[in-house]
């Protein structure tokens, strides 16, 4: 997930002053797990300032830009974008920031089972795994002028895939087309024609993507795939030396320090630098983890909620886990992957924390780790992303 923060630097006039405010801003967009209904929520008053109705269930993905949240309906096959409501300009020594209402794009992306929803230097690559096509589209147009111009890429065969855009280059996940569990067996860079570029790069079982930095890495059964190079992409595999047996399937990138994040194994996450001798690090939780993110402000920290209701803070730097609260009651790991579990976020100075059972959003103040306040969301909040940051509001 990608927050927006921006230095406020006033310059001193000269002449005459300059009229301004300086304007905090941060929402919560929360989905619904049981109803297609996402709810945007000003995270500093807890007033609620909408609801959207969707066709089925979201997942939901923060723009770079912090205009807009994107919500993949796979059930519905389809994908829509709601303006966030918060736009901030940067002019290098200041950001203007402007605060409008919150809004649902009228045009939407339909196809078969629409799932990776990738956004990488201001282009989007969008997998749909019931047919195995991608579609390729700039996310500012569809959120700032509510068009969406496609071009389509076909990755061979129907599965549960992942591209990725790179430049005037596309990763591509490819499965096994004669295999009617469609594994999958590795990466490919096509072109902007759609062409093959070199071999396919083996990553068995691959799954999971993240970037930080100048970096990229995929997960695969035997390690993770390196991508990097600022034209045609670089990529190289990197084993899972010095680990027990087991494999990373959902990745994070970090913001502000180039490290990568994640799972491995019930009850673990692995701290991934590529650049180091020893580039894998293996965290011990003290039970099943259930979510974790890491924080884009305060760079050496991230944070995981485990089943026994704990939010833990994760120094990246040392390794260790570092302060803990208690949140909510148990959310056992236990039965169906798909049943109502917590997601957190970072809004700001706090970590946002779903609570589905008891339809709220608790909030949890960093600098103490002590519980913040609650935020009331009707029905079973789900899924949630943070938007927002501070400027000069002229």
């Amino acid at each position: 997930m990608r927050h927006i923060f921006t230095s406020l630097l006033l310059a001193t006039a000269l002449t005459a002053p300059i009229l301004a405010d300086d304007v905090i801003a941060w929402r919560l967009f929360v989905a619904d797990h049981a109803e297609g209904k996402v709810t945007a929520v000003d995270a500093i008053s807890g007033d609620t300032l909408g609801a959207f109705a969707l066709k089925s269930p979201a997942s939901l993905v923060a723009g770079e830009s912090g205009e807009a949240v994107f919500a993949v309906q796979g059930a519905a096959g389809q994908v829509s974008a709601i303006r966030s409501g918060i736009a901030i300009d940067d002019h290098g020594d200041h950001g203007d920031i402007e605060v409008s209402e919150p809004a649902l794009v009228e045009a939407v992306i339909s196809g078969e089972k629409p799932a990776h929803f990738v956004e990488h230097d201001g282009k989007v690559a969008l997998f749909f795994d019931g047919s195995g096509k991608v579609d390729l589209f700039s996310p500012h147009e569809w959120a700032d002028d509510g068009k969406i111009t496609e071009s389509q890429l076909d990755s061979g065969t129907p599965h549960h895939g992942l591209a990725v855009p790179w430049g005037d280059f596309t990763l591509v996940s490819t499965a096994n087309a004669e295999d009617e569990k469609k594994p999958r067996i590795g990466l490919n860079v096509v072109d902007a024609s759609g062409k093959l570029v070199g071999e396919t790069h083996a990553c068995p079982d691959l799954h999971g993507e993240a970037a930080s930095g100048n970096l990229l890495i995929v997960g695969c059964g035997d390690g993770v795939l390196i991508v990097s190079g600022s034209g045609e992409p670089q990529v190289t595999k990197l084993d899972y030396s010095g680990l027990p047996e087991g494999k990373t399937t959902t990745l994070i990138g970090g913001q502000g320090m180039q490290y990568f994040l994640g799972n491995y194994g019930a009850d673990k996450v692995v701290i991934i630098d590529p650049a180091e001798a020893a580039p894998y690090r293996l965290v011990d939780l003290p039970t099943r983890r259930v979510h974790f993110v890491t924080d884009s402000v305060r760079p050496k920290f991230a944070y995981i909620f485990t089943e026994d209701g704990f939010l833990r803070q994760l120094d990246v730097v040392s390794g260790e886990l570092t302060q803990s609260v208690k949140v909510t009651e148990p959310y056992s790991m236990d039965g169906e992957f798909s049943l109502p579990r917590p997601r957190i976020a970072v809004v700001g100075d706090k970590v946002a924390v779903t609570d589905p059972l008891k339809s709220v959003v608790h909030l949890v103040d960093v600098a103490d780790f002590a519980l913040a306040g609650e935020i009331a969301v009707e029905g079973a909040p789900y899924n949630i992303v943070a938007v927002g940051g501070s400027g000069i509001q002229h």
